[in-house]
């Protein structure tokens, strides 16, 4: 699975594991037209890596939306 760290124009929509706590240790995630951008909670203005719908549904075991 390859990530990307480079995205050219500001992501917004980002949302966490309704599973997570309150440590703010967490991932989140937000979708795109063209892939999935994720993130770490604690750094929001940090690096964003971005996967092809292919690689986060291989990751999540969920399928990929058209």
């Amino acid at each position: 699975m390859n990530g990307t760290n480079s995205h050219q124009r500001p992501v917004t929509g980002w949302r966490k594991s309704s599973h997570s706590g309150d440590e703010g240790a967490c991932v989140e995630m937000a979708p795109l037209p063209e892939a999935v951008a994720v993130r770490d909670s604690k750094d929001p203005a940090g690096p964003v890596l971005v996967f092809p719908p292919a690689a986060w549904a291989a990751f999540t075991g969920a399928p990929p939306r058209p």
